[in-house]
């Protein structure tokens, strides 16, 4: 079983390349973020086409997220549980059934968090701290869980490529490290560290300043699974020749594969 995440960067600009990236790498579910679009804006026809389901939790211009999948979910939650007045479209939740048991998977698109000093860092970190709260809920399912998106946290050093330039940005500052470890510390993995525990890999580059050709990137795009998932953990995957193609998104798709098969909706 493949489950991917993929922070699109508009996915009306970036149909084919989604359609593409799907028929060559045929994932089970890709959690999308950042799709820049309405509900009814978004390509189902294209997708459908390329045989897959979508779960489509919109907004005009900004944010939105989404969960391509092989077959359709029961979907759970359309937003991050804790907040009724947060009307920003960055969590949408469901649930599979699997070979292993019953998997529950989000697609999360954290808040950037910048500039530090306005009203956008502390809205960042209630966000993680709600997702802490749901992620706890989560694990006491005993289930496999997996909760991928774009988090906007480079968790260490190692996943940014200049360590001290980044030192004050919301994406590596203290508050936002601990909030992720919190997450980590419930019991969760992140599935790439698990498995390259030292390398310098990244899932983002800026189209500024040529870093994409300087190799200065970032890695901000994660999956963190339950420990019943992370049992089944068999490859953990950046795909970083995506970010090499024509009008690519800053971001490229970040895949997990499990052992186990999604035989049916829950």
């Amino acid at each position: 079983m493949k489950i991917a995440t993929w922070n699109i960067n508009s996915v009306r600009r970036r149909t084919g390349n989604l359609t593409d990236w799907l028929k060559r790498t045929q994932p089970d579910v890709l959690l999308l973020q950042e799709i820049k679009c309405q509900d009814d804006q978004f390509p189902r026809l294209e997708i459908e086409a390329a045989g897959y389901c979508c779960t489509v939790v919109g907004q005009k211009s900004w944010n939105g997220v989404a969960m391509v999948s092989r077959t359709a979910p029961e979907v759970v939650h359309r937003a991050l549980p804790g907040d009724d007045s947060d009307v920003q479209s960055r969590y949408v939740e469901a649930r599979f059934q699997t070979s292993a048991g019953a998997l529950n998977v989000a697609s999360i698109y954290l808040p950037n968090g910048n500039p530090v000093g306005t009203e956008k860092f502390p809205y960042k970190l209630g966000f993680m701290q709600r997702l802490h709260q749901r992620a706890q809920a989560l694990l006491e399912s005993e289930e496999l869980v997996v909760l991928g998106g774009d988090y906007n946290v480079c968790p260490t050093d190692v996943d940014v490529y200049d360590p001290p330039a980044w030192a004050d940005d919301a994406l590596c500052r203290p508050e936002s490290r601990q909030a992720l470890r919190g997450i980590l510390n419930l019991g969760y993995t992140d599935a790439y560290r698990a498995l390259y525990p030292t390398t310098k890999a990244y899932s983002f580059w800026d189209y500024q300043a040529g870093a994409w050709n300087r190799n200065n990137g970032l890695r901000i795009d994660h999956l963190l699974l339950s420990p019943q998932a992370a049992d089944k953990l068999k490859a953990c995957t950046i795909d970083k020749a995506e970010r090499g193609r024509p009008e690519p998104s800053d971001h490229v798709p970040v895949w997990v594969e499990l052992d186990a098969e999604v035989v049916a909706a829950a």
